[in-house]
């Protein structure tokens, strides 16, 4: 099952839901002189996200492909994307440039520093460096300046077919989500290290209006509460592992 939701403006969510999972699976592409793909969805996804784009964008306009880290959905099918958009380029982290997408990447990446910008033309990307958070060391977030979204990776998973984006507090949704990912073959996937609260609380201070997920509905509203909320949740599920 796919939708496409304009989430804010010029910014399209293409969410999947894959019943054997119970997971949603969202890309995000801004529609601006720059085109952005932020997610590129697992490579089996590509053509069903690829006919969804089509219809917002012609996807041989995309001129980036960003992801936070180096995992199947985030980033499997971005030569599939290299090949369709022959002006596209990969961005992540520099680590993530360096140990990953370097060799990866059909062509070379973009390894992006601490508040670097990539720009669209009326849209302004921050690179936010979060590394072991949500998971990897190569791992980053983005966040969109004029709007005021941060695009949050696995940060605010939750389970099921949910609605593109809810003003209603998700922490709940995310505590049965968090606590669940503790048992079988998930265990473990998202650290609590000595740097994950200051990330977060890094996070906060950006004082997001709305947080773009890659699991789940987006949440409009006031993310800076959400977030410490999310650091405090974190805290008690995983900090006393």
């Amino acid at each position: 099952m796919i939708k496409t939701t304009e989430i804010a403006p010029d910014i399209y969510c293409i969410s999947i839901y894959t019943p054997e999972f119970n997971l949603q699976f969202n890309q995000f592409i801004v529609k601006d002189d720059e085109p952005l793909l932020y997610h590129t969805g697992m490579r089996r996804m590509f053509p069903a996200i690829h006919e969804t784009l089509s219809k917002i964008i012609n996807p041989s306009q995309i001129r980036w492909v960003g992801f936070s880290h180096f995992e199947a959905d985030e980033c499997g099918s971005l030569n599939e994307w290299l090949k369709v958009a022959p002006s596209a380029q990969a961005f992540c982290s520099t680590v993530g440039s360096l140990v990953n997408l370097g060799d990866y990447a059909d062509r070379p990446p973009r390894g992006m520093a601490k508040d670097e910008i990539v720009s669209t033309g009326k849209y302004r990307f921050r690179f936010l460096p979060t590394p072991h958070l949500p998971h990897g060391w190569d791992a980053g977030m983005l966040f969109e300046e004029t709007n005021q979204i941060l695009f949050c990776s696995d940060l605010f998973l939750q389970t099921g077919n949910v609605e593109a984006v809810t003003g209603s507090d998700i922490i709940d949704r995310v505590r049965n989500a968090l606590i669940k990912s503790q048992t079988g073959p998930l265990m473990g996937a998202i650290p609590y290290t000595t740097k994950t609260e200051q990330l977060l609380r890094e996070m906060a201070a950006l004082k997001p209006k709305m947080l773009a997920t890659m699991h789940g509905s987006a949440f409009a509203g006031e993310g800076e509460r959400a977030i410490l909320d999310l650091t405090l949740l974190i805290k008690e599920v995983l900090g006393g592992r």
